[in-house]
């Protein structure tokens, strides 16, 4: 099976057959709780002895050493069997590294699985794995989970610090997700705003992410939450996007450039030496938290969106576009997803079972604007039940 379909940059197969065997040797005493569990580690994070390319084949170093979550799997029993997949510095929304393999979705074949987390989503997707690691800084887990018809969690950022990106799974399943995140679902009644309209980008959503939508929202209000509409107008979305995308970019400001660079990640580096770096993150504090700017702007529990205004593209859409344009795609493709990243919020995907049966490309997305992440996570599992039973009865 080539890359493009197993969505691994490397395979580390004598190693994790090797680890295998040291494990099934230790007495159950000594045994974590993930004995046993391929989980592979997106190719932006380093582990030691495995090379990391940071989605490109001239970046591509031998790690000596271990990301700490990857080394909290290991320590937990987990086999990491190789690396995945992911766009070049995980910039993009969808995931064509740079002299590497483009992976491909397994539920629509020829189209993006997403980004920047895209080969982790066609390891899961594909069944090769029960789970796999990855980050988001704008969406790079949520994204490809919807694209793929997989689960995502995105864990609220430190309230110590912490910028746009935070570690996370995606999975079959909300609760796999779940157990690795070290989340607890904590039930009760929510108040939930809806927003149908795109919050960063005017561009036409799908009749299907429409119908998704309006179906999660009447399954939520029959299980006894109430449900309000909200307009993207509440929110002063120009500015808080803006202050998004100078973050974003000037994250690029320290790193090295390469002879055959991509266009977007050159792109995004000028952009970022233009940035107002310092009032960004000024907003982004202000806007952050369950008592932030637009926590009290949104006067909800919870933000119900769908994950994608439209169903994957074909390979080399977004590429083939100027950069500039290329990245107003991008967030057209996903205009609500990034409001997580800029205010710390947990937020999680869920994919939608109802109508055609088969997930792939319709997620619906869940915010915790004034609540935490466990009884956001209670809010998805409700969610998820609801997208089954629509399948069943379809």
């Amino acid at each position: 099976m080539p890359s493009e379909e197993h969505g691994f940059s490397h395979i580390a197969a004598d190693a994790a057959r090797a680890r295998a065997d040291a494990l099934d040797a230790l007495p159950p005493s000594r045994r974590g709780p993930l004995h046993g569990q391929l989980i592979p580690i997106k190719d932006l994070c380093d582990v030691a002895g495995m090379p990391t390319s940071f989605g490109s084949a001239e970046r591509a170093i031998l790690a000596r050493h271990t990301d700490p979550l990857a080394r909290r799997l290991l320590e937990a029993g987990a086999i990491i069997p190789g690396k995945t997949l992911t766009p070049e510095l995980g910039m993009t929304g969808y995931t064509e590294p740079v002299g590497l393999p483009a992976p491909d979705n397994p539920r629509l074949p020829g189209r993006t699985p997403g980004g920047s987390s895209g080969g982790a989503a066609v390891a899961v997707a594909r069944g090769l794995v029960p789970a796999a690691h990855g980050t988001d800084g704008g969406g790079s887990l949520r994204i490809p989970a919807a694209a793929c018809g997989l689960a995502s969690i995105k864990t609220p950022r430190d309230p110590a610090g912490g910028g746009l990106v935070t570690a996370g799974f995606l999975a079959p399943t909300l609760s796999r997700c779940a157990a690795l995140s070290g989340l607890r679902p904590h039930p009760g009644r929510r108040l939930i705003g809806v927003m149908d309209r795109p919050l960063w980008a005017e561009t036409p959503v799908s009749p299907e992410a429409r119908r998704a939508l309006a179906d999660a929202a009447d399954a939520l209000s029959t299980r006894g939450h109430e449900l309000r509409p909200i307009r993207p107008e509440r929110l002063d979305a120009e500015r808080l996007f803006a202050a998004f995308r100078d973050i974003f970019s000037s994250s690029l400001l320290s790193v090295p450039t390469t002879p055959h660079e991509s266009e977007i990640v050159s792109w995004l580096r000028e952009c970022g030496r233009r940035a107002h770096r310092t009032s960004a993150c000024r907003l982004m504090a202000e806007a952050s938290g369950p008592h932030g700017r637009v926590a009290r702007a949104l006067g909800v529990d919870a933000l119900l969106t769908p994950m994608l205004a439209f169903a994957p593209p074909p390979h080399g859409h977004f590429s083939s576009l100027p950069p500039e344009q290329n990245f107003l795609e991008q967030t057209r493709w996903s205009p609500w997803g990034s409001l997580a990243n800029i205010t710390g919020m947990s937020a999680l995907c869920v994919p939608w079972r109802g109508g055609a049966g088969r997930p792939g490309g319709v997620g619906l997305h869940l915010c915790a604007v004034s609540m935490g992440a466990g009884e956001l996570l209670a809010l998805g599992l409700e969610l998820e039940e609801e997208g089954r039973c629509a399948a069943a009865d379809a």
